[in-house]
């Protein structure tokens, strides 16, 4: 493997989204059609902004003691929300439209509007996180289409030094027969397809500096212990070759546990989760006083579990190979980093 040293920008952002360890504890409310369509269906067909601004914000103040960064929407978590973020948690913002265009062989994933890196940069985030939707067997036309978006997204955030975050899904296209919704993991997703996506963005072309990856088998029900499974992990974290870390999909608390057995034994450096830690909790919605209860009785002790396995089994990820296990090193530790150190 060809070792690299990170650059300030992205050096920092790494240990501003971690704990002192180098390990990622991270959660997601960045999430629109999981939150807004629960909502809309309360109210007959409309998600009222201020709504679902609020349940984001609740998130935040009920989890982020627990977490080392958090992931926000600029949509709803980042303007309502911005007044109880705490500032000493890594800010990771999304980059990509929840809005996606699909054509039955394949999706095309877009960035929000009038939204970009730059601007992610400028209001102080840490990191950049795009998902992309793809599998191997998608038309040209959107295998093309993906390829670009990734790779123009690590180009940006190699020219304001902010790491890249990129997060893969597979899904089904026309010939599939089970047809999920957007954000529901399928349960015949095939390891061959989620491990083909992972190596299709591993080249240094496309600038990924961490991979938010899913299960390469089916969570739901996942079996402890089974080296098959376990051997499909180890080949996912070598194809990612950099610091990845794992989410949840929306699996139940039980199953993601277990894939972050899996994904630890196999490098991992953490999760960037939501539903598996929150969505219990927000079923109560619209009692509001009922969800504060929920995540503070069932969601809390939750991250605490995780927390606790991610201590004693995730890998730091200054410790990757592909930093020749000293992520921390100083890219030009001499007088001569200034002109070395480019200008955007």
């Amino acid at each position: 493997m060809t070792t690299t040293t990170l650059t300030p920008g992205k050096q920092l952002g790494f240990r501003r989204m971690s704990d002192g360890a180098g390990r990622f504890k991270m959660t997601a409310v960045d999430q629109r059609p999981p939150i807004k369509g629960p909502i809309a269906a309360h109210h007959g067909g409309d998600a009222p902004w201020e709504d679902v601004a609020r349940v984001k914000t609740l998130l935040l103040e009920a989890l982020q003691p627990s977490s080392t960064a958090m992931l926000l929407d600029p949509h709803y978590a980042i303007p309502h929300g911005w007044q109880v973020f705490d500032p000493t948690k890594g800010l990771i913002v999304t980059l990509e439209d929840s809005l996606f265009q699909d054509t039955g062989q394949g999706r095309y994933s877009a960035e929000i509007d009038d939204w970009s890196v730059g601007k992610i940069k400028r209001m102080g985030g840490d990191a950049v996180k795009v998902l992309a939707w793809y599998r191997p067997d998608i038309s040209d036309a959107v295998r093309t289409a993906q390829h670009d978006l990734v790779k123009r997204t690590g180009e940006a955030c190699a020219r304001f030094d902010i790491p890249f975050l990129f997060e893969l899904l597979v899904h089904p296209v026309d010939s599939d027969a089970e047809q999920t919704s957007e954000y529901t993991e399928m349960a015949t997703k095939h390891s061959d397809h989620v491990l083909a996506s992972v190596e299709a963005f591993a080249g240094a072309d496309y600038g990924v500096d961490v991979f938010k990856l899913e299960s390469p088998v089916p969570a739901k029900g996942i079996a402890p212990g089974s080296t098959d499974i376990q051997a499909l992990f180890d080949e996912m974290g070598r194809l990612a070759a950099r610091p990845w870390v794992m989410l949840s999909a929306g699996a139940g608390k039980p199953d993601f546990r277990t894939v972050l057995d899996y994904a630890y034994a196999a490098g991992a450096s953490g999760y960037l989760a939501g539903r598996a830690i929150w969505l219990d909790a927000f079923t109560a919605y619209p009692d509001w006083d009922a969800m504060a209860v929920g995540l503070r009785d069932t969601s809390v002790p939750y991250m605490a579990d995780l927390n606790a396995l991610t201590d004693a089994k995730a890998t730091p990820w200054h410790a990757h190979e592909v930093y020749g296990g000293n992520g921390l090193a100083f890219v030009e530790p001499t007088a001569a980093f200034r002109q070395s150190y480019g200008d955007i």
